[in-house]
């Protein structure tokens, strides 16, 4: 989302390095591309004009210190006031005292409601809570249907509820909400998450609607839902619930699409209330906490090795990394069994691009951001089927891989035998690669917790 964003910034900052001290001189044309970088990444006008006198004021006449050079300093400055402008802390979610705790999501239609209630029950599931799900979107038989549909996808508990032979409307709204939070007690279920109507655009009878619910349900968290790729329509929409509704957070989805970002950066601002999570994907699990100095180094080109780390904690298999760096570095190598399963290991992170856009743009990892666009994903489907087209003695010991048995595995997995002779020619690098390593006592470390899942996929994947 963030990358033409952060392009235009890094050239911004160009401007000042080579320069001895900060002045008004030559800030101000870096300040020049700041702006202009910002209102072309679609952030409210009065967001920009805020946060560059902010870092004009921070900037102007500052000392460089002794480690940063004047473009840093710079960087340091934008930095802090984009984290300010974010929120600092990442928000905390509110639990009631007494289950269950309602969360009641708003939004208008189209901005992914139905879809984010399945992933924040997901993420709840995932803390150890249990939560069940309700749809009081009477208007729309299709809507309920898709919450039901989600809700069976997740595993999550649902309330349906009988609507037949009573007319849409709010009365039976509020007896759904009502039915729905008595059946949460029952069912030890510590939080109800109330799926909503949703219109086109913002119009009396839904806030009025919504304005009943709060008053019935007394919600400890009142969510906006916002399609980051509408940009300031997403913020004012947000303004205009927040006015009536008191909103206690905002969840941007689609994040990962190609939208300028504009309103992450001021949704915030502008409403006054916390973003407290970002949709990343289509999966219930594409889903997590806004961290704003982690967004804030994604935004400079600083990536987001935090994030990264968490991922690869939570999704890969710690105990069969750990026997693949012990057998890669210190034993016999690896084969391509092995191969293999650090193929699947990096597939449980996600897509590549995800991967890659998370490393920082700068030093080592330079242009490995831009190679993301090109990265074929399909290329660890035809791996993973030429290795099982291979015989287990074959997998075991790749030196026996004669010519007619290339043919064989080509056909067999639908590939060339070209195809097949890359991943031979690229395994036999790598095994060449560890075996340095092992005998250097380099990257053991780095070997574990899954990171060697990922060093030999970015190897993998940009070998041709």
């Amino acid at each position: 989302m963030f990358e033409n964003l952060s392009e235009k910034l890094q050239r911004a900052f160009k401007t000042l390095r080579g320069q001895g001290t900060l002045t008004e001189e030559n800030i101000a044309e870096a300040l020049r591309e700041i702006r202009v970088a910002l209102l072309e990444a679609d952030v409210n006008l009065n967001v920009v004009r805020d946060l560059i006198e902010h870092i004009r004021a921070k900037a102007v006449g500052t000392e460089v210190l002794t480690a940063l050079s004047p473009s840093e300093q710079v960087i340091k400055i934008v930095r802090d006031e984009l984290i300010e402008l974010l929120g600092r802390d990442t928000a905390r979610f509110k639990f009631a005292s007494q289950p269950p705790t309602v969360i009641l999501m708003a939004g208008l239609q189209g901005s992914g409601k139905t879809t984010t209630s399945g992933k924040l029950a997901t993420w709840l599931k995932k803390g150890g809570h249990r939560p069940m799900l309700v749809s009081v979107d009477v208007y729309r038989p299709a809507a309920r249907e898709q919450l039901k549909v989600v809700a069976k996808s997740i595993e999550a508990r649902l309330y349906e509820g009988d609507t037949k032979g009573e007319p849409a409307g709010t009365s039976l709204v509020e007896r759904l909400a009502q039915e729905a939070r008595r059946e949460a007690r029952n069912m030890g279920c510590d939080t109800l998450i109330v799926d909503t109507a949703g219109r086109l655009h913002i119009d009396e009878d839904l806030m009025r609607e919504m304005e009943q619910l709060k008053k019935l349900l007394n919600p400890q968290e009142i969510l906006f839902v916002a399609d980051a790729m509408t940009g300031q329509d997403a913020v004012n929409s947000a303004l205009d619930f927040h006015k009536r509704l008191g909103l206690t957070g905002i969840i941007l989805t689609k994040m990962d699409g190609d939208a300028r970002g504009g309103a992450a950066l001021s949704i915030r601002h502008v409403t006054g209330q916390p973003i407290k999570f970002i949709g990343v994907g289509e999966k219930p699990d594409a889903f997590e906490p806004f961290h704003p100095d982690r967004i804030v180094s994604r935004i400079l080109g600083m990536g987001d090795m935090l994030s990264l780390i968490e991922k690869a904690e939570e999704k890969l298999d710690r105990k069969k990394s750990e026997e693949f760096a012990k057998k890669a570095l210190l034993g016999d190598g690896f084969t391509l069994e092995d191969f293999r399963d650090q193929l699947r290991q990096i597939k449980k992170l996600g897509s590549m691009e995800s991967i890659l856009k998370m490393l920082p743009s700068v030093g080592p990892f330079a242009g490995m951001q831009q190679a993301a666009q090109h990265v074929d994903e399909k290329q660890f489907v035809r791996l993973e089927a030429i290795i099982n087209s291979m015989t287990p003695k074959e997998r075991a010991n790749h030196e026996i891989i004669s010519g007619s048995r290339r043919k064989r595995i080509a056909a067999g997995s639908g590939t060339s035998v070209q195809d097949v002779n890359m991943l031979l020619r690229q395994y036999a690098q790598m095994a060449r690669m560890f075996k340095q390593m092992g005998k250097g006592g380099l990257a053991k470390q780095m070997m574990r917790g899954g990171m060697g899942a990922l060093g030999m996929g970015g190897r993998q994947k940009f070998g041709r």
